[in-house]
């Protein structure tokens, strides 16, 4: 057995939720004649989703998210399973884009996506192609925004589902998983010691608490930046310490950014920083931390282990970059960890189907996943940890009408 099977098979095991949604989809075969297309980091917990839509009867093709995501061992698997595989680890900026075309080239009904980049190449490049989509489930908050961006100029032609906004995808996904994933890249690439260190969280959403949450368990002395007076004051409640940017810039030994927004570190940033500093990202695209002005202020450039590039700026310090300034927890490690990702794809897959029975009804606007899709995840999520949950009696029903 190859590689790539091995690792599918063990998310799968742990995967029983997704499990649970593909026994039904192998009984119903609700996407017979149908074509699913997906961009999602390409790897073992993906590569189980993709079957999951190719057990329901659908054809499939798939490329991956991010040029530093993708497992090759894992795409070779899903191409000898049938499915239609595009792009592989390590691609350029054309090559990327191609594989995105690739996909859209099989003419999908639905659209799973990832940072709304096939959406946003539906609209803007393959227009022709939107009269047959069902539908579009945005795993992202970066892809939420885009296409909220595409919604408020009147030019969203297809529904689309923000899976990133359920309640089973943003509590777990981005707190837990990229809490937990962020630390594992980070980890495994630098081998470092965490306790005592000063670890600067750029954010402070879902993913920000989650990094800051678990590098206070690691030991680390953890600080926040934050532009929301509201998150900053949630940040010093929960015991961390919060400072302008410019301010952590210069006492920071780690830095992870979690905002989704562009060069959050930036020249002046780099210029006051200590030597042999370390900067890492956990956003979707690799904007947040300014590595063009970085490469412009420094006088040499190398690789001083896997996937660490450190920059010698001309005053002789040094900066330490993790995957490029690219996602961290999938450059440098697996993604998030497989319950985890259980939980999310459980929401996809549902919320493809819902598309599915519902897309001529819905509006061609950024849609909420159904509050019985959440809630039905959860109940299967606590269904296989065998753990039972109390119910309200009647009378209790009854009384909170009243109240």
């Amino acid at each position: 057995m190859s590689s790539g099977q091995l690792k599918i098979n063990w998310a799968k095991s742990h995967m029983p939720i997704l499990k649970t949604i593909e026994d039904s989809f192998l009984s119903e075969k609700p996407f017979s004649g149908l074509k699913v297309g997906i961009t999602l980091h390409l790897e073992a917990k993906t590569a189980y989703l993709a079957q999951v839509f190719k057990s329901g009867g659908a054809e499939v093709a798939i490329c991956g998210s991010n040029p530093l995501s993708t497992q090759d061992d894992v795409r070779q698997s899903l191409k000898d399973e049938g499915i239609y595989v595009y792009g592989h680890w390590g691609v350029n900026p054309e090559e990327f884009k191609n594989s995105l075309n690739r996909v859209l080239d099989h003419q999908p009904h639905l659209i799973i996506d990832d940072g709304g980049d096939l959406t946003f190449l539906l609209h803007r490049e393959r227009e022709s192609l939107l009269v047959n989509v069902l539908g579009s489930c945005e795993e992202t908050t970066t892809g939420i925004r885009r296409i909220k961006a595409l919604e408020n100029n009147r030019e969203l032609r297809i529904p689309v589902i923000a899976v990133n906004d359920a309640l089973c995808k943003h509590l777990f996904d981005n707190r837990y998983g990229t809490g937990q994933s962020s630390w594992d890249g980070i980890l495994r690439t630098t081998n470092i010691n965490i306790a005592g260190k000063k670890v600067v969280v750029v954010g402070y959403g879902w993913v920000g608490k989650g990094i800051a949450l678990r590098g206070k368990g690691l030991g680390a002395k953890v600080i926040v930046t934050e532009i929301d007076c509201v998150k900053a004051l949630e940040a010093y409640m929960d015991g961390f310490e919060v400072l302008s940017m410019s301010e952590a810039a210069r006492i920071g030994d780690i830095f992870i950014t979690a905002t989704g927004n562009i060069n959050v570190i930036d020249r002046n940033h780099f210029e006051v920083m200590k030597d042999n500093a370390i900067l890492c990202n956990a956003g979707h695209f690799d904007v947040e931390i300014n590595m063009v002005s970085l490469k412009e202020i420094s006088k040499e450039r190398k690789e001083v282990r896997k996937n660490i590039t450190q920059y010698i700026l001309k005053n002789g310090q040094r900066i330490n970059v993790l995957g490029e300034g690219r996602l961290v927890n999938l450059a440098c490690a697996d993604g998030h960890p497989i319950e985890i990702m259980d939980l999310s794809f459980a929401i996809q897959s549902l919320s493809a189907l819902y598309l599915l029975r519902n897309s001529s009804n819905l509006e061609k606007i950024l849609h909420p996943v159904p509050e019985e899709i959440d809630n039905k995840v959860a109940s299967l999520a606590l269904k296989t940890m065998n753990i039972q949950i109390d119910t309200l009696s009647e009378e209790q029903i009854e009384y909170l009408k009243k109240a």
